[in-house]
């Protein structure tokens, strides 16, 4: 069996995945991104998510910087979006963004920093020796592949590797949403996107709670199912009702992985929770304004990384441990890329140190993050 070793190996490549890849390449490690479909950015791009939510507090602040400022420019590199330059006074820094542009743009950062590229991997095993991930099993064209590594970065967006590891995790509910790209004559968007491309964004309007049931195979098949049921009986309704037709309205593309926003988290060392917006922990990564509502920060402790019963790995992403309103701050783009930065970070730090992210000093993590242009402490 084909064996390959790394210094670190990121196990998804949505924008979580991508940064905690580039915060490790560029600090000299031999990285590999393992990722089970052929794009790059996860929801944002397969998902057609294409809304980079807002890097500020909604009250003229930054609060992100790093590279996830760098993935919101990068975007649209070969697309026709950029954030309003006058957020500060009027809006919020934000963009929306051509998924094909954002795929191209992420290749490109990927392959000129040195990351070794895995597509359409799946990771189908893991192997722990004394309570520590040592390597992962891939499945490809080449059939089964191992990888060691001497830390693993856990951004596959429903923490499978410890799922496979067999540690703990948890789960939550899960809304209806579908993104659809789509031409739609009667469209009333002015945005530049729609008037470039000639298409809309379709979300399911109801946002119903559709499933409580613990991620699965199953449960993500009538899941993605479902979804699409809903969005052909909204067009038979328009079509009937004569409000569109099969030639004014009609899908382009269709979301390639499944829209589950809130599948799987890591069981971590600390779990941000519902209330906890506003509190000061004494080992902060990042500090983050939430996209629902404006002036209302987070801070992300890093014990929130770190898999409570795993060693050798750091999650980053949507399953880093939160739960119940938290998991909905910290799950979107700009804060997976928060995340992901601080992750690839700490695994490049921890590699050099010839230790794990477990017992990596906070000091020296801090500084080196503060060294990046990031925000730990709030605003006073």
């Amino acid at each position: 069996m084909l064996r390959k070793e790394y210094d670190a190996a990121v196990c998804g490549g949505g924008v979580a995945g991508v940064a905690a890849a580039l915060a490790s390449a560029r600090r000299g490690m031999h990285t590999v991104l393992i990722e089970k479909t052929i794009l790059p950015g996860g929801l944002a791009t397969s998902g057609l998510v294409l809304v980079y939510l807002p890097l500020c507090d909604g009250k003229g602040h930054q609060m992100i910087h790093g590279i996830s400022e760098e993935l919101l420019n990068a975007s649209n590199r070969y697309g026709p979006c950029e954030p309003n330059p006058e957020w500060k006074k009027n809006g919020r820094y934000m963009a929306r963004f051509s998924p094909g542009s954002f795929v191209l743009a992420l290749d490109e950062l990927l392959e000129n920093t040195g990351v070794d590229v895995w597509l359409d991997s799946h990771i189908i095993g893991c192997t722990v020796q004394n309570e520590r991930l040592t390597e992962i099993e891939v499945a490809n064209k080449s059939g089964t592949v191992r990888i060691g590594a001497k830390v693993f970065v856990d951004a596959t967006g429903d923490a499978d590797l410890c799922f496979l590891a067999g540690k703990p995790c948890r789960f939550s509910e899960n809304s209806m949403v579908l993104w659809t790209i789509e031409h739609n004559e009667h469209s009333k968007s002015e945005n530049d996107l729609d008037r470039c491309s000639h298409t809309a964004i379709h979300a399911d309007p109801l946002e119903k709670v559709y499933t409580t049931e613990k991620l699965s195979g199953k449960m993500v098949t009538d899941f993605v199912l479902e979804g699409r049921r809903r969005y052909r009986d909204l067009l038979k309704r328009e079509y009937a009702e004569g409000k569109s037709s099969r030639k004014s309205h009609y899908p382009l593309t269709l979301q390639t992985i499944p829209p589950i926003r809130k599948g799987r988290c890591i069981q971590g060392c600390f779990t941000l929770d519902t209330g906890m917006e506003g509190r000061s922990f004494e080992d902060p990564v990042g500090i983050f304004g939430d996209w629902r509502c404006p002036g209302k920060l987070w801070q992300i402790p890093y014990r929130s990384l770190l898999p409570e019963k795993l060693n050798g790995v750091i999650a980053a992403g949507r399953c880093i441990s939160s739960i119940g309103d938290a998991w909905e701050a910290t799950r979107v783009i700009p804060v997976a890329a928060m995340t992901g930065e601080v992750a690839g970070t700490a695994a490049a730090m921890s590699v050099a140190r010839n230790g794990t992210p477990h017992d990596l000093p906070y000091s020296e993590l801090a500084n080196e993050l503060r060294k990046t242009g990031f925000r730990l402490d709030f605003p006073r």
